[in-house]
């Protein structure tokens, strides 16, 4: 059976279903987590979104993470665009509730291309990590480099959907303008199969760094 999530946040498709998860002690934080490709099966139950929000979790900040519209039990259809209002109706959920607490924006995938692009301009947003991010399948993600966020890359040096030639590259041009860093696993493809644990500790202590 497929796994429910804990809450439903208003959302500009109607309802956008979400897992809403508190830290151990005092919350330093929010964060929103994005999920990768619908059509490729992804969820908010993806195992790198999942330890990416645990990660988050374990910096200590209440970590949100949610179904774009057509996934799961949120209501509406895959667009492949407009995925970036789901974005910004989570965004708007946190700023509601949690009013004054900084965000931190994660993205796996398709997660992090239509993550990233909301997240590099909205105000409530402080910090970006991407994850797995697809430069071979997405050649737009140039608007990067007028990002002034710090951003955290996590990849592995054997991805299917990004070369490391070409996310070096980026990095580069992003690392022009803010404070970047790119940590890569060896041996690793773009689903972390075998770095699940040392995804959730590098976005750890990444995070932990800034609070």
């Amino acid at each position: 059976m497929y796994p429910k999530g804990n809450l439903f946040i208003p959302a500009a498709v109607g309802q956008l279903e979400a897992i809403l998860k508190e830290p151990a002690g005092e919350a330093r934080g929010v964060a929103l987590v994005c999920h990768p490709h619908p059509m490729g099966g992804g969820t908010m139950h993806n195992k790198v979104v999942f330890r990416a929000a645990a990660g988050l979790a374990d910096a200590g900040l209440i970590t949100l993470r949610f179904n774009f519209r057509g996934v799961g039990a949120s209501t509406g259809e895959h667009d492949g665009a407009e995925e970036k209002q789901d974005v910004r109706d989570a965004l708007d959920y946190l700023a509601e509730n949690y009013p004054n607490l900084p965000v931190t924006l994660a993205g796996f995938s398709f997660g992090t291309r239509i993550g990233s692009e909301v997240g590099m301009t909205h105000d409530r947003v402080v910090r970006l990590i991407s994850i797995g991010t697809p430069v071979d399948k997405y050649d737009d993600f140039d608007y990067l480099e007028n990002l002034r966020k710090p951003i955290l890359f996590v990849h592995g040096d054997r991805d299917e959907f990004g070369s490391l030639p070409n996310l070096q590259k980026l990095v580069d041009k992003v690392s022009r303008n803010t404070e970047t860093e790119l940590v890569i696993f060896e041996n690793c493809g773009h689903f972390f199969d075998d770095h699940l644990n040392e995804l959730r500790e590098t976005v750890r202590k990444w995070t932990v760094r800034y609070l």
